[in-house]
């Protein structure tokens, strides 16, 4: 666990969603299952699915309104880092396709493949460049298409996920402007097995003696469950006490009501301090935590520039997770 002084600050944020919204009731047609099954076990109601979008045209999407909200220059921006596991290609990068559209000259590109800690674990690249110095301004957007590894008609996959993107613009504040930061990051790599999705065809050895072949996301539900309840929970809990008490909400990985309910009641943290938007969009993978940093301070919820503290948490895929606190 990291902890320290830190000028990582948070300037606005903004969301990119596909124009095509499937509900429940549309999943019904050509999968066995309800309304009420689906919300009673995932708290999902709605999600977003590409037709013409893309990773890189949603994250562009981003982008381009973070750079107009806040009337900006494409060529002051240090760096542009995506969160991403459906990356349009092996190379270019997302984060390369979003300099090249914005025409950001001078920005550093990078993707960052951490599933659904993506998000934090770019988060907490940024925040080393800006601590750095030499890098003073800079995008971090997560972006998933989900449904580019979704067998629809696997009901325990396809009910879960959707697709879409966000982002922060993040600075460098004055040293009279910094606050304390914690950081908590980790792999569980000997959970790997737990969930894969987009094998290639060229895959290892290792890996096809281990799986049988297939394009589809596959997930071990009750070892994720078991990793997040237990795992991510005993991280929360050891992080300082006094810190824990501080937060006024956890933005945490949208990915299952259930979930977040098991969290809050593990760690001690009162579920009114877990915020949520899943019914309107489902497991968005990397994409989740930024889609909520950008509604509840679109709403009012989160306040920039009064000094909340909040609790990023995600947690997913590798296995991985990643806890981060921030000051709006």
């Amino acid at each position: 666990m990291l902890k320290r002084k830190t000028i990582l600050s948070i300037q606005g944020a903004a969301k990119a969603l596909p124009s095509r919204r499937v509900s429940n009731h549309d999943l019904m047609q050509h999968l066995d299952t309800t309304d009420e099954w689906i919300v009673s076990r995932t708290g999902i109601k709605n999600r977003y699915v590409v037709t013409d979008e893309t990773t890189a045209s949603l994250s562009v999407d981003v982008a381009k309104q973070l750079i107009e909200t806040h009337n900006l220059l494409p060529e002051t921006l240090d760096f542009i880092i995506v969160a991403t596991m459906t990356p349009d290609f092996a190379t270019p990068s997302v984060a390369a396709l979003v300099q090249r559209d914005i025409k950001a000259v001078n920005a550093m590109v990078l993707d960052v493949s951490a599933a659904c800690s993506g998000f934090v674990s770019a988060l907490s690249v940024a925040e080393k460049y800006l601590v750095s110095r030499t890098y003073k301004k800079g995008l971090v957007i997560g972006a998933d298409c989900m449904s580019k590894l979704i067998d629809w008609q696997d009901r325990s996959t396809a009910v879960l996920f959707g697709d879409g993107a966000a982002g922060v613009l993040v600075e460098a504040t004055d040293t009279k402007s910094s606050y304390d930061y914690i950081e908590s990051l980790k792999g569980v790599g000997e959970m790997a097995d737990s969930l894969i999705g987009g094998e290639q065809v060229n895959t290892s050895l290792y890996a096809m003696n281990k799986h049988t072949l297939t394009p589809y996301l596959t997930m071990n539900g009750r070892d994720i469950f078991d990793f997040v309840s237990r795992t991510v929970s005993k991280a929360i809990k050891e992080l300082p006490s006094d810190e824990l008490s501080s937060f006024e909400y956890v933005v945490a990985h949208q990915a299952n009501l259930r979930l977040l309910s098991t969290l809050s009641k593990n760690t001690g943290i009162s579920s009114d301090k877990f915020l949520t938007n899943i019914e309107h969009y489902g497991n968005t993978s990397a994409a989740s935590i930024p889609i909520l940093l950008a509604d509840k301070i679109e709403d009012g919820t989160l306040k920039l520039g009064s000094n909340q503290k909040v609790l990023l948490a995600g947690f997913g895929g590798g296995l991985s997770f990643g806890l981060m606190s921030v000051q709006l």
